[in-house]
């Protein structure tokens, strides 16, 4: 699991966590980057069941105790350029929100944030939607799957 805290644009904090096969597994958008927000986001990370067996972070001071409590027996990793893959992920979501300069209320940098992560999971083959379906024709796919079954 590995979240991130950066700001797209520099609006509200979204912190998001990308499991070892590149799912976001969940995002969490916070207007402020403290110990509250953290615990609140990793709480509803694992949520689901999933237990991490490592974490990489950045270097927030928050984390450590944090982990301490949540996961003690996960692997907390703050090593420079560990994280890569969600700094990397991240970055096609502020590709998308700079042309807009970016979500300044907390509400819409959620709601954005979410419908990019199911579109990329989805575009990814991560979830069982059009999986027998050409990659680039996935989500059309997808989405008549899903109009079909509501």
């Amino acid at each position: 699991m590995r979240p991130t805290s950066r700001s797209p644009g520099g609006g509200p904090y979204l912190y998001r966590a990308v499991d070892h096969h590149g799912q976001v597994i969940d995002v969490l958008a916070s207007t402020r980057r403290d110990q509250a927000a953290a615990r609140r986001f990793f709480t509803a990370a694992l949520s689901d069941g999933r237990r991490a067996v490592e974490v990489t972070t950045d270097k927030a001071p928050v984390y450590p105790r944090l982990f301490d409590e949540l996961l003690p027996e996960a692997c907390h990793v703050d090593a420079a350029r560990e994280n890569n893959r969600i700094e990397a992920d991240h970055s096609r979501l502020k590709a998308r929100l700079r042309p807009m300069r970016g979500l300044k209320q907390l509400g819409s940098v959620q709601t954005i944030s979410a419908g990019h992560t199911l579109v990329r999971n989805i575009r990814r083959g991560h979830y069982e939607l059009a999986i027998d379906t050409d990659p680039h024709l996935r989500l059309a796919a997808a989405v008549t799957e899903l109009a079909a079954a509501v």
